[in-house]
């Protein structure tokens, strides 16, 4: 009976993570087809799967226009840059909070968590003021500076969590030696949260490369543009160019998908050793 029990969970669970899988991937393999096909079959009725046109035109069209190519270049540099700043910081902050106890600790966690409940589009006017003013609109410093303000406070929070993981044995093992904190937290600590840093970063490259909102607000020129904002600029004034807009979202969707195959191991480690511990 317990058996026959436990067969049906499995099965119910099963069939919903198919139907959950379904329900998640068929937009994706729709586009991945979409951008295959000539844009007169794109909204044809009935439904054209495989197209007779098959044409990688979307792709060559994409991959030979210097100005959309710019678009990568523009994601990437922000991107990585956002990402090797928002390391560095939080490593430190996150280590600062879980080895060290000072006036204000608490009111500063409370301001950290307090930042990530704010709904980013509430920020949007004072960002751009704040830009205007330091005179970093439509620059690469304008979307670095802006997307750390959204991915340090959920960085130093699940640092923080990884490193309270930690024995602080490990900090008293060095400096026993001779060796300082700084030495401790980059020799030793760093190492051994591997883990915790490669789901920050995954998290904060996800953030950077498919913003949208911010980058539009602001930046003005091809020249700082990334591809979220690309793919929008294909919508022309009489015309949509559906299957370029498909062939670009695969080509952005691409650095997401790799860095998570890669690095899944970590990024799921990551994200549920911080929740524990020890």
């Amino acid at each position: 009976m317990v058996g026959e029990k436990k067969w049906y969970i499995k099965l119910i669970t099963f069939s919903l993570l198919v139907v959950g899988t379904i329900f998640s991937g068929f937009p994706v393999l729709w586009m991945f087809l979409n951008s295959f096909k000539p844009n007169s079959e794109i909204f044809a009725w009935p439904p054209v799967w495989i197209s007779d046109n098959f044409t990688l035109n979307a792709y060559a069209q994409i991959l030979s226009d210097p100005e959309k190519i710019r678009f990568f270049i523009n994601s990437y540099f922000v991107a990585f840059i956002v990402v090797i700043l928002t390391l560095f910081v939080s490593i430190l902050a996150s280590y600062s909070f879980s080895r060290f106890n000072y006036p204000g600790k608490k009111i500063i966690n409370t301001l950290i968590i307090s930042v990530q409940a704010v709904p980013p589009i509430t920020l949007l006017i004072p960002y751009l003021s704040l830009v205007v003013a330091l005179n970093l609109y439509n620059s690469y410093g304008a979307l670095i500076l802006t997307y750390l303000l959204f991915t340090l406070p959920y960085a130093i929070l699940m640092m923080t969590g990884y490193f309270n993981t930690l024995s602080k044995e490990l900090d008293e093992a060095v400096m026993i030696d001779g060796g300082s904190r700084f030495r401790a937290l980059w020799t030793v600590l760093v190492p051994v949260a591997v883990p915790g840093i490669v789901s920050v970063g995954m998290y904060t490259f996800m953030l950077a490369w498919n913003e949208y909102l911010f980058a539009l607000a602001l930046t003005k020129t091809t020249e700082f543009r990334t591809v979220p904002v690309g793919i929008n600029l294909l919508m022309g004034q009489h015309a949509y160019e559906w299957n370029q807009m498909m062939a670009m979202s695969i080509l952005g969707s691409i650095p997401v998908l790799l860095l998570f195959l890669f690095f899944q191991k970590y990024f799921i480690a990551g994200m549920t050793s911080g929740s524990i511990k020890s």
